[in-house]
């Protein structure tokens, strides 16, 4: 196999990167061409994404590239889900998209429940009841916003739009598409049922895409290289958690799988959706995968909490990084305290250090008043959170998992990947970290005929290295947080 060279961009809640991959019998290289901040913007009461900016940082990441290797074999696109931008007749883009936290679907679900009953709508998609998601979006706009769906051709989510912008093709890729809460688990097409229930016109959805699509070459006016234009666009999985999965080395099927960033998606790949009540009560979402598997999969925050944290002591003038907080959780007391990560208060943006401080108030707790013992909090309460959601796909699965591979920015936090052993009892494996932009170069590599299948990438994945092992350590404080944090819920659920 000779050694071919792909463009792998990849956009994260915090940062954007170009990145070249290497592709070659002794395993894959990464090199990053260009980093730039992913910074959202408030204009009055509406929070948007900085598209334009991050296109600006895209195309002089592909520069970067394309100058440095003119023989570059395919460029994919993956970001985070959900959120879309409107395309008008000629092809303009109708306003910056949203983002997801923004406030305005507070509430919808319930509204929209009223026209769909919660346990069909899950029967048919499958997927995970969160405000954020795009059925949501969309049925807010519809309600208050309805002159701009009138305006619009195409709903392209955001890496379509990025495709789109890059070559010209109209399309929604499956994965990302699957994210919505619009297709049905089963047909992986969108349902007219549930587009009549927001109500949405079924031409603003573009046809499904399968990973792995040649999308055709970039236009010459998308990067100023004339020979960008030689360069094929290819249909990865475009959802940032479908290629983080790919990037996995995982073989046989009793491992899950945690992309770890801003969010913490943990999971397992399965051949046929779980729609029954059981995985509606646990609140586990089937997404689209690549090779035409479905990750069961539920959405925790992740380093958001931690994240939000770091700018609270920031604006306060302390400025400390992850290395800094992760020595002093380890010197913390331990078992201090467990909050809910999906506390609802927890998902918007301020004041996070103020908020866990109340919640462990409220909950009769002990208080932490130190960026240590907050940090420290934070990841027993992840890996607690971790433990029990693995305990629901098992249950659901009927399969038993023996290993946890971590990927993406947070397997570098060996503290947290350490709490996941404990918690859990399974072997932890932690790397690698860019397993998103590895999983969206292996599946270009596939599609372009260098690669036969996801198996030998992952294969190449585990030869690259640098893999970290934990072993968990039973202790009796360990199985005491996760009784807490049981208890946690059965009083919730109380309320």
């Amino acid at each position: 196999m000779s050694d071919q060279t792909y463009i792998a961009v990849d956009l994260g809640a915090e940062s954007g990167r170009v990145i070249t991959a290497r592709v070659g019998t002794d395993g894959i290289t990464l090199k990053q061409q260009n980093r730039f901040l992913n910074e959202p913007v408030r204009v009055r009461s509406t929070l948007y994404w900085d598209i334009l900016s991050l296109w600006r940082g895209i195309k002089a990441g592909i520069g970067m590239a394309i100058r440095e290797d003119i023989n570059i074999q395919g460029i994919g696109v993956d970001t985070w889900g959900v959120d879309f931008g409107l395309l008008d007749h000629d092809g303009n883009l109708i306003g910056n998209p949203v983002h997801y936290r923004d406030e305005r679907t507070n509430g919808v679900p319930d509204f929209f429940f009223s026209r769909m009953p919660r346990a069909h709508l899950y029967s048919i998609a499958g997927i995970q009841t969160m405000n954020l998601n795009t059925l949501f979006q969309l049925t807010w706009m519809a309600e208050h916003r309805g002159r701009f769906l009138d305006q619009a051709k195409f709903l392209l989510y955001i890496p379509d739009l990025l495709n789109y912008w890059l070559c010209g093709h109209i399309g929604n890729e499956y994965t990302i598409a699957s994210t919505s809460q619009m297709l049905d688990a089963r047909t992986r097409q969108y349902a007219a049922e549930i587009l009549s229930a927001i109500p949405l016109r079924s031409t603003l959805l573009p046809a499904i895409t399968t990973p792995g699509s040649v999308l055709g070459p970039m236009l010459p006016d998308a990067i100023d290289i004339p020979i960008a234009a030689e360069v094929p666009v290819i249909a990865v999985g475009s959802h940032d958690t479908a290629s983080a999965v790919i990037g996995v080395p995982g073989e046989g099927d009793d491992w899950l799988f945690i992309s770890s960033g801003t969010w913490s998606l943990l999971g397992a790949e399965i051949d046929q959706p779980v729609l029954t009540s059981q995985a509606a009560r646990f609140n586990l979402t089937n997404e689209g995968g690549v090779g035409g598997r479905i990750r069961l999969i539920k959405n925790i925050p992740g380093m958001w909490l931690l994240q939000e944290c770091r700018r609270a002591w920031a604006a306060d003038g302390h400025d400390y990084d992850y290395a800094s907080l992760v020595r002093m959780a380890t010197d913390a007391p331990a078992h201090q305290a467990v909050i809910d990560p999906d506390h609802p208060p927890f998902s918007q943006p301020g004041e996070m250090p103020r908020k866990i401080a109340d919640y462990c108030r409220q909950t009769g707790q002990a208080v932490p008043d130190s960026p240590g013992s907050i940090t420290r909090v934070i990841l027993e309460s992840l890996a607690a959170a971790y433990a029990r959601v693995a305990g629901m796909i098992a249950e659901v699965t009927g399969r038993k998992f023996s290993r946890i591979h971590i990927v993406g920015g947070g397997s570098q936090n060996d503290l947290l990947n350490a709490f996941t052993a404990d918690a859990t009892g399974m072997t932890v494996l932690a790397g690698p970290v860019e397993a998103t932009a590895i999983g969206n170069v292996i599946t270009q590599a596939i599609a372009v005929g260098q690669l036969s299948s996801i198996a030998e990438g992952r294969r190449l994945v585990a030869r690259t290295g640098n893999i970290r092992e934990f072993i968990p350590r039973e202790t009796e404080t360990w199985r005491a947080l996760a009784d807490r944090y049981r208890h946690l819920f059965a009083d919730q659920a109380k309320e």
